[in-house]
């Protein structure tokens, strides 16, 4: 799907071999503006500094994947044809 659309991947990972810490996800919502996070088949959108870690868990308590820098904005936990629509714009 991020071939189609011709997305840059900077960095990729495993959420399984290398899953996200409390640390890492600090630094990624001190590098962005905006967070949307879907849950089931709702969405909502907030600002990061209003972003709680914990907004961005899933029911095992383990961040929700995947997770999406796409400039300013952090897409998380987005089904995979919601997200292809959101990186054509």
């Amino acid at each position: 799907m991020l071939e189609r659309t011709k997305a840059r991947i900077a960095e990729e990972r495993s959420s399984k071999s290398a899953p996200m810490q409390d640390a890492d996800v600090k630094v990624l919502l001190a590098a962005v503006d905006e967070v949307v996070v879907a849950k089931g088949k709702a969405a909502r959108s907030l600002a990061a500094k209003d972003g709680a870690r914990d907004d961005l868990k899933g029911p095992t308590g383990n961040y929700r994947a995947p997770m999406l820098r796409v400039g300013r904005k952090l897409l998380v936990g987005f089904p995979p044809d919601t997200l292809a629509a959101l990186l054509r714009g």
